[in-house]
């Protein structure tokens, strides 16, 4: 047992030397990366401290040179913002013509594509048993009033009584009467245009039956068109009839310009939305089609006498924003920061509200050149 006890704690004390060997290795391998660490630190300190001082150099260098400028004077001048709202084309005329009487289809005059007068009858449907019930009333008819002219005849000699007159009368009537109805129903039987237009669809064959209601026939004036646009409620009040505006078909890469026929009053629940109306104009070499998807681009502010900088001119520090100016002191130019208050923007150019004078020169070409105070020369234009 004694040996084993004495192999054991020899066992013991060779791993607990060997242990305290791999942290002594692990300090001195920690310790060894530090002084690499801090060495490479002071390194890139150096370098940062160099690079400051060239930058400082360069930057001093440039103050005290003079910077070749190209000047903008700004003046009073007419500025828009405009929004963006898609809209489509619609037709005051474009309706689905239905059947008024149930009859099959006998005959289709007019194909898709054609046009067609107010009027002009194109469909037919079967009308025989129709045309059959007028002939026969025509004939009671002829007989009725031959009966009523002899009847008024005896009438008028005081021979017969008044019954008979008034019965031969009555039947006469009855007839004409009836004979009108029949031919009423007689045109319904013919589908006519119910104004000039083109076919644009043809939606039955010949065939089959037409009911009362059924489309048989759509029906387009194209010279009786419309823009129909949503505009969110936060533009309310912006808009009024009158108002011009740029109508953009994005299909055919085209503008026309035209102006605002009506302002919706009910905002829509739906959507928080209200309708604007735009008169399409009536152009021979171009065709407008209902449901064709159109850009409105509405003037929601103007201004006839804004002061207006290019937008990319318009720089910001820690102060806000600023444009520089060209200022003379001591018959010397230099660039000086003007703080500026900006209100809308629009195609690239943004509308000065404060900071800027009539006839102030806004450093334009070599802005980005400029520090505060630098002395500038004007290029020659």
């Amino acid at each position: 047992m004694t040996g084993y006890k004495q192999i054991f704690a020899s066992l013991i004390i060779g791993l607990l030397v060997a242990a305290c060997g791999n942290e002594a290795n692990d300090l001195a391998g920690k310790k060894e990366q530090l002084e690499t660490y801090k060495s490479e630190l002071a390194e890139l300190k150096a370098r940062i401290e160099g690079l400051e001082k060239e930058i400082g150099a360069e930057n001093t260098k440039k103050t005290m040179a003079e910077v070749l400028v190209a000047p903008l004077e700004v003046n009073p001048m007419p500025f828009r913002h405009l929004i963006e709202v898609r809209g489509s084309v619609q037709s005051r005329r474009n309706v689905q013509i239905s059947a008024e009487t149930m009859g099959r289809i006998e005959k289709i005059i007019v194909s898709e594509g054609s046009e067609v007068r107010a009027g002009q009858v194109m469909i037919e449907l079967d009308a025989d048993i129709l045309r059959n019930n007028i002939a026969e009333v025509e004939t009671q008819l002829e007989l009725a009033r031959a009966v009523f002219d002899r009847q008024a005849n005896l009438w008028e000699q005081n021979i017969g009584t008044e019954i008979q007159y008034l019965q031969s009368k009555n039947n006469k009537e009855a007839l004409e009467r009836r004979l009108v109805t029949l031919r009423s129903q007689l045109k319904l039987s013919q589908i006519r245009a119910p104004f000039t237009g083109t076919i644009d669809d043809i939606s039955v064959r010949v065939g089959e039956m037409a009911q009362p209601g059924m489309p048989l026939i759509r029906l387009v004036n194209s010279h009786e068109m419309y823009i129909l646009a949503d505009v969110s409620e936060a533009f309310l009040g912006k808009f009024e009839a009158g108002d011009k505006v740029e109508a953009f078909f994005p299909v055919q890469d085209k503008i026309f310009p035209s102006e605002i026929s009506s302002v919706s009053r009910v905002i829509n629940s739906q959507n928080r939305t209200f309708t604007v109306e735009v008169d399409l104009p009536t152009l021979e070499s171009f065709d407008f089609r209902p449901n064709q998807v159109t850009v409105l681009r509405l003037v929601d502010y103007q201004r006839e006498d804004a002061i207006v900088v290019p937008t990319r001119l318009i720089q910001t520090d820690e102060a806000g924003k600023y444009v520089f100016v060209i200022r003379e002191q001591d018959g010397r130019k230099t660039a000086r920061k003007a703080r500026v208050s900006v209100g809308m923007s629009y195609n690239s150019q943004t509308e000065i509200l404060a900071g800027l004078a009539n006839g102030d020169q806004v450093i334009e070409k070599g802005y980005r050149e400029v520090n505060e105070g630098v002395e500038i020369k004007l290029a020659a234009l």
